[in-house]
């Protein structure tokens, strides 16, 4: 590892960050890539392995970005690797059906019980989309309920933000985004049933779907009471509302069937990506075969992709969720997560350290807080996230590499080996003591 006395060669990622700026909006093709709340230059990657990746300067990192939660079993996996090249040795794109549409779409209908057809898009962006789209055309309702702390993507209804009291309409939090559209949205605080309650009995018959992440992860990892979730199934179905369950982070993450599965609540429609696309683009809604036959080409409500099922992206797919269903994977995921989780804390609170680990499966997030439970987006404290930003800094000089907020989750893969995991805790220990020196 790189000692505290050392700061990281970035040379050749400054260089490609100039030359970047002049070609993409802040020198990145998402925002979350950039480097603004913890400070230097974005590291340009080279190349992965396992848990490892390398910069454009040769700095070596353990990686627990993991590409923002698809790489479950690391980078550059040999049995996913293999049947990319075999697919692209095929052809890239066919704009027609193909067998391997019909492998990933069977391994994923076969072995999660709340899946019964599957449409295959491009992003998780376009599956939450698509499925708010789908929810409107079944119920022939307009309005839809979020909530504030959860993303779906940037689609323009669901880019909004809370106004005050409990069950205001939206106001747009981007511009661009359109306000007449951002006015059907009710944006509610999170694990407040309550609140859902008066918002459903306010828009009485007007509301298609409620749209959660049932682990929501994009903005701190938000724990919600089991309770909670359970209620917002009972108030769907009495309501005639559609609940969708947005997986695209949790979905065969933290069990192969997701937060339906490990809470055991069957929502109405799902929508997924990152993971099945074992690190190509990709994603997908999905339901039951009823709710489906709503999709055109069997029903009115419109959707169509060129890419959508591409055949590299299935291939991937399949190679990766095979290995998912290998059986004690998730537990084994579980158990490094923990050894993970329980290095780093048992150093924070012997020192008396303002940290807390949360975790679900194999996905983790910092908190600087002494608080029990984080479970609202305005229950994190902003000022913590300047301790974020230094121990950012303190775990790059010691060869570990987080993504760049301190409002975004972290990953281990099966790729994080017991040595490795134990490397990033020693690594971590430092850098704490670092921060709070």
């Amino acid at each position: 590892m790189i000692s505290m006395s050392q700061s990281i060669d970035r040379t050749q990622s400054t260089a490609l960050f100039e030359r970047a700026k002049a070609l993409f909006p802040g020198g990145v093709n998402s925002p979350v890539r950039a480097f603004g709340s913890v400070g230097g230059t974005p590291l340009f990657m080279e190349k992965g392995k396992g848990a490892h990746v390398w910069d454009a300067d040769g700095n070596r990192f353990i990686d627990f970005c993991c590409s923002w939660g698809p790489l479950i079993l690391g980078h550059a996996h040999p049995h996913v690797e293999e049947r990319i090249i075999e697919a692209v040795r095929k052809g890239t794109t066919f704009g027609t059906p193909t067998r391997l549409e019909n492998e990933l779409g069977s391994l994923i209908i076969d072995h999660h019980p709340y899946v019964e057809q599957i449409r295959f898009v491009s992003s998780g962006t376009e599956a939450a989309m698509s499925a708010i789209r789908l929810a409107r055309g079944v119920t022939g309702r307009s309005k839809i309920i979020k909530f504030d702390g959860c993303y779906h993507g940037h689609v323009d209804a669901l880019l909004v933000k809370a106004g005050s009291g409990l069950a205001t309409l939206g106001t747009s939090s981007s511009a661009g985004v359109p306000e007449a559209y951002a006015r059907e949205t009710l944006v509610l605080p999170l694990n407040d049933l309550e609140a859902v309650e008066q918002c459903v009995l306010a828009y009485k018959d007007e509301i298609a779907v409620i749209a959660i992440e049932p682990i929501p992860a994009n903005n701190g990892l938000l724990i919600q009471d089991e309770s909670f979730l359970r209620g917002l199934r009972t108030i769907c179905d009495r309501e005639g509302i559609l609940l969708l369950f947005d997986e695209v982070i949790s979905g065969f993450r933290v069990a192969f069937d997701g937060a339906a599965g490990f809470y055991g609540i069957r929502p109405d429609v799902m929508a997924f990506g990152k993971i099945i696309g074992g690190g190509m683009p990709v994603g997908a809604y999905a339901s039951t075969a009823e709710v489906m036959a709503h999709i055109a080409p069997a029903g009115p409500v419109y959707q169509a992709g060129t890419l959508s099922g591409n055949p590299v992206a299935m291939a991937a797919g399949a190679a990766q969720l095979t290995e998912c269903l290998r059986p004690g994977f998730y537990e084994d995921q579980d158990r490094r997560t923990q050894r993970f989780v329980q290095g780093v804390l048992s150093h924070a609170e012997r020192q008396g350290y303002p940290l807390r680990i949360f975790t679900r499966g194999s996905i983790f997030w910092l908190a600087f807080s002494d608080k029990v439970w984080i479970r609202k987006s305005s229950e994190i404290d902003p000022d913590s996230m300047a301790y974020f930003g230094r121990l950012h800094a303190a775990l790059l000089r010691r060869g570990i590499y987080l993504g760049p907020s301190g409002y975004e989750v972290g990953f281990v893969s099966a790729a994080h080996t017991d040595a490795i995991i134990d490397e990033a805790v020693d690594g971590f220990r430092l850098a704490l003591d670092e921060v709070f020196a």
